[in-house]
C-alpha cells in the first residue's frame, strides 16, 4: 500500500513536472532571470526606462535606433522569457506611445524580427501576453524573503507610477494561491479512474479551498490599482491589434510577414488555471462563432506550449462530473459543488472588477488629460479584444449551471 501511494505522488509530481507547473508558484515562471547578457543591454536600457521616454517624446526615436540583434546568443527557457518580456515591453510602448491617436502600425525590422525569432521559439505570439506581463514579470526584494506583494517587484515598467506593478502582482499571487488546486488535478483523475471516492472527495476540497484563498487575494486589486490610472494609461499598452479600431487590420511585423497580423492584447483569458478548473469539472461554456467557447480556446495559443498541453491531456482525463452524478453519493456531490461554487465566486468578483476598472471610468467625462478611447469604444471591447462583462456574465452564468442538484 505504501508503494503505492508513493507511486501515485511520483507520477502526480512527474506530470506537473512535464508540463512546467511548479510547485510552489503553479503555472508562473519560477525564479524568473532579471538580467540579460551585456550584447542585449540596448534592449534593456529602453525596456527599463519607457515611462522616461515617453514623457520625453523620445521613445520611437531610440527604438528605431536599436541595432538588429541575434537571437542566438539566447539560450535557455528563462533567458528567452526575459527577452520576450523586454520586446514585448518595448513593442507595446511603440505602437501606443502616448496614448492617442499617433499609433504607429508597422514595428520596425530591428525589434520585429528579433522579437518573431523569439516568439517562434517559445510557442508564444509577438505581442505582450498574461505569460509575459503577468507570470514572468517578477522578482523578489530580499531573495530569502516571502512570496507577499512587500517582497516583490516587476521587472518592468509602463507609465502610470505603480499601477501596472500592483495589477501584474496582484495577478500573479492570485495565480500562486490557486496553485494547489492545479497540484490537486492528477490526483482528481487518479481518483476517479480507481474510484476511490474519498480521495476524490478530499482532492476537491482542496481545490475549492485553494479557490478561496485566491479570491482573497483578487480583492487586494483594489488596494494597489487605481481605477482612472488603469483605464487612462495602463489598459491602453495592454490592448491588441485584433478588433482594435486604431489598427482595423492590424500591425505589420516589417521584414518577418508581407501583410498585418493580428494579435490580442493581454487578458485573463490567457491564465491557464481557470481553463483547466472547466476543463476539470465538465463546464462547458456557451459555443458557436465569436461565443465564449470560441474566444477561451482562441487564448489557448497566447499560453505556453507545456501549459496548453496541460489542457489538451486533460481534456482526454476521466470525466469528472459524470463520476460524481454516476455515484449519488451526498458528500462527492457537495465537494464537487463546492469547488463548481468556489469558480462562480471568483467570476462575480472579477465582474466587479471590471465594472470598477473598466465601465464606470468609460462612462466619466474625459478631461483634456485623459489620453483614452471615446466611451463608446472603450465599453465594446476589452485587452483581449471581447466586450468584457458580456464574456464574463456568460461564463459566470454557465459556472453556475454546472451545480449538482441534491438528492
Amino acid at each position: 500500500m505504501a508503494l503505492s501511494k508513493i507511486s501515485r505522488t511520483e507520477g502526480s509530481r512527474r506530470i506537473l513536472e512535464d508540463h512546467h507547473i511548479d510547485e510552489d508558484v503553479g503555472f508562473a515562471l519560477p525564479h524568473p532571470l532579471v538580467e540579460l547578457p551585456d550584447a542585449y543591454s540596448p534592449w534593456v536600457l529602453v525596456a527599463r526606462n519607457l515611462p522616461v521616454l515617453i514623457e520625453n517624446g523620445q521613445l520611437r526615436e531610440e527604438v528605431e535606433k536599436l541595432p538588429t540583434l541575434s537571437t542566438d546568443g539566447l539560450r535557455g527557457h528563462r533567458l528567452q522569457r526575459l527577452a520576450h518580456l523586454a520586446l514585448g515591453y518595448i513593442t507595446m510602448a511603440y505602437v501606443w506611445n502616448r496614448g492617442d491617436d499617433d499609433v504607429r502600425k508597422v514595428l520596425p525590422r530591428n525589434i520585429a524580427v528579433p522579437y518573431c525569432e523569439l516568439s517562434e521559439k517559445l510557442g508564444l505570439p509577438p505581442i505582450l501576453s498574461y505569460a509575459d506581463c503577468v507570470l514572468a514579470n517578477w522578482k523578489k526584494k530580499d531573495p530569502n524573503g516571502p512570496m507577499t506583494y512587500e517582497n516583490m517587484d516587476i521587472l518592468f515598467s509602463f507609465p502610470g507610477g505603480d499601477c501596472d506593478k500592483g495589477f501584474f502582482l496582484v495577478s500573479l499571487l492570485v495565480e500562486i494561491a490557486a496553485s494547489p488546486a492545479i497540484k490537486a488535478i492528477p490526483t482528481v483523475s487518479s481518483a476517479v479512474e480507481r474510484q476511490d471516492l474519498k480521495a476524490l472527495e478530499k482532492a476537491l476540497h482542496d481545490i475549492a479551498t485553494s479557490l478561496e484563498k485566491a479570491k482573497e487575494i483578487f480583492k487586494r486589486m483594489r488596494d494597489f490599482v487605481d481605477p482612472d490610472t488603469f483605464f487612462h494609461v495602463l489598459r491602453i499598452y495592454l490592448s491588441g491589434w485584433k478588433c482594435s479600431s486604431k489598427l482595423p487590420e492590424g500591425l505589420l511585423y516589417e521584414g518577418v510577414w508581407d501583410t498585418p497580423k493580428m494579435f490580442s492584447g493581454g487578458s485573463a483569458g490567457q491564465s491557464s488555471i481557470f481553463q483547466s478548473l472547466d476543463v476539470l469539472l465538465g463546464i462547458k461554456h456557451e459555443a458557436g462563432k465569436e461565443s465564449p467557447a470560441e474566444f477561451l480556446q482562441e487564448m489557448r495559443e497566447y499560453m505556453p506550449p507545456a501549459h496548453r498541453n496541460f489542457l489538451f491531456s486533460l481534456e482526454s482525463a476521466p470525466p469528472v462530473r459524470e463520476f460524481v452524478i454516476s455515484r449519488h453519493n451526498e458528500d462527492l456531490t457537495k465537494a464537487y459543488n463546492e469547488c463548481v461554487n468556489g469558480l462562480v465566486s471568483v467570476r462575480k468578483f472579477h465582474l466587479a472588477i471590471v465594472d470598477t476598472y473598466i465601465m464606470k471610468p468609460s462612462k466619466k467625462k474625459p478631461t483634456d488629460g485623459d489620453k483614452s478611447e471615446e466611451p463608446s469604444n472603450v465599453e465594446s471591447r476589452g485587452t483581449g479584444g471581447t466586450n468584457p462583462m458580456t464574456f464574463l456574465r456568460s461564463v459566470k452564468d454557465t459556472t453556475e449551471k454546472a451545480l449538482l442538484s441534491w438528492p
